[in-house]
């Protein structure tokens, strides 16, 4: 009998691509059936631990109401349905979003196994052992927190800044003691130095003649405070009005306010912080480039000059050649000198709020000395990440991206304290465009 081969032949294909068809149907059905009982298996896991296992351990987890973890993507989601804001500081909305940054103590958490339930569980960092390894976690959960939080209108709370503002005064009590005076380091006294703890300074007649009579500063003088940064989320924010508008303004390291920066960081400087670094490295220990550091400091017009002189034996010597020199050249710019009682307090208050560094930053101890010299704090160039909260990578620096000397200051555990304070309506951080 006759038959067409070429007939045979795409029967057969026919065939084996209907064939194919239904392994792949089979293949996908049976990987959503496992897909779903390994869903609903993590579920009743995560329940488990959270029942059995974690009722002792006080961690911000990221847990859905289902017992599955919180992806970006919900996250994201969560960002956008709440766009519409902003919301009034009081609302539930914003309650909960304050909550949420409050949470949040450390971006690294640790992981270990746990043998009762046989399974890897994850806490904060802080509350695990010390032999536990750890694995970092993406910013972009508290960079979310944190944009979501800007939906919500910031107020003052102030019972939470008296609160506040009088564990400051029991610990460090700036308006008496932030700077050295002839009236709390008087003429033959032996002043201790902060880091040097056999080191100490004869206050001799000459010495005594550097310091003001008094402290130039009282307690909530001013009425708002803004304390500048110098961290690169200041480029292209156009905030520099805003500082300016402000009744004091304090300012970190001698940073560059020059035209090229004024629209972002502004002008205006009641107080300058000057590293005694700065002036051994780039003028010499004043031993020569005298005026070429009297030209910069007139930048700042009358603000007043802070050194840590005092911090150890090295910084003496420098800090009081800077007072020489803006009395050689009869500046009408103030100098005063940090009192290591204070940064010595300033650095065990901090230390109880879980901040421990070899040494804090400039930013924060003027912080910390605006919160008691005014009423009303604001923050501007603080954020101790390479990435702004749109996830746009900044410059270390709004002026330049050199980085800090590492393992030093514990930036990223300060700014957390920032938010937080933030959050509960202390001082108020900013970190986006002003208006």
């Amino acid at each position: 009998m006759y038959s067409d081969p070429s007939a045979r032949d795409l029967l057969g294909n026919r065939t084996l691509f209907f064939i194919f068809i239904c392994s792949f149907a089979i293949v996908t059905l049976l990987q959503q059936i496992l897909y779903g009982k390994n869903y609903i298996k993590s579920g009743l896991h995560y329940k488990k631990q959270s029942t059995e296992d974690l009722d002792n351990v006080t961690g911000a987890f990221n847990f859905m109401d289902d017992g599955g973890q919180k992806t970006d993507s919900d996250l994201d989601s969560r960002y956008f349905e709440l766009r519409e804001g902003p919301f009034e500081y009081n609302s539930s909305t914003c309650w909960k979003l304050r909550n949420e940054i409050t949470e949040v103590k450390i971006l690294s958490i640790k992981k270990y196994y746990n043998t009762r339930l046989k399974s890897n569980r994850f806490i904060w960092y802080h509350e695990l052992p010390e032999h536990c390894s750890f694995i970092r976690v993406k910013q972009s959960e508290l960079f979310d927190r944190w944009k979501t939080l800007q939906l919500c209108k910031w107020e003052m709370n102030n019972t939470a800044a008296n609160i506040f503002k009088s564990h400051l005064m029991r610990c460090c009590n700036a308006p008496v003691f932030l700077f050295t005076t002839q009236k709390n380091t008087p003429k033959g006294f032996k002043l201790k130095y902060e880091v040097d703890s056999s080191g100490f300074l004869f206050i001799d007649a000459e010495v005594f003649q550097l310091f003001p009579k008094e402290m130039p500063y009282s307690r909530s003088q001013f009425k708002k405070c803004a304390v500048v940064g110098n961290g690169g989320i200041l480029t292209n924010s156009r905030c520099g009005n805003e500082i300016d508008s402000a009744d004091f303004v304090f300012r970190c390291n001698l940073p560059p306010i020059s035209e090229k920066y004024t629209m972002d960081v502004g002008l205006k400087t009641d107080i300058v912080t000057i590293n005694p670094s700065i002036v051994t490295e780039r003028f010499q220990k004043l031993e020569k480039w005298r005026r070429p550091f009297f030209e910069v400091l007139q930048a700042y017009e009358n603000a007043s000059v802070v050194m840590p002189a005092f911090y150890n034996t090295r910084n003496t010597d420098v800090s009081f050649r800077v007072k020489y020199v803006l009395d050689d050249f009869e500046s009408q710019q103030s100098m005063f000198y940090f009192h290591p009682r204070y940064l010595e307090n300033v650095s065990r208050f901090w230390m109880r709020q879980g901040l421990r560094a070899k040494r804090l930053s400039s930013g924060l101890m003027l912080v910390t000395a605006a919160m008691e010299l005014c009423e009303e704090v604001h923050l501007y160039g603080f954020w101790a990440f390479s990435m702004d909260p749109s996830g746009l990578y900044i410059t270390h620096h709004y002026y330049d991206n050199i980085k800090p000397q590492p393992g030093f200051h514990k930036m990223t555990t300060e700014i957390f304290n920032f938010l937080h304070m933030h959050s509960k309506g202390i001082l108020q951080v900013h970190t986006g465009i002003c208006s």
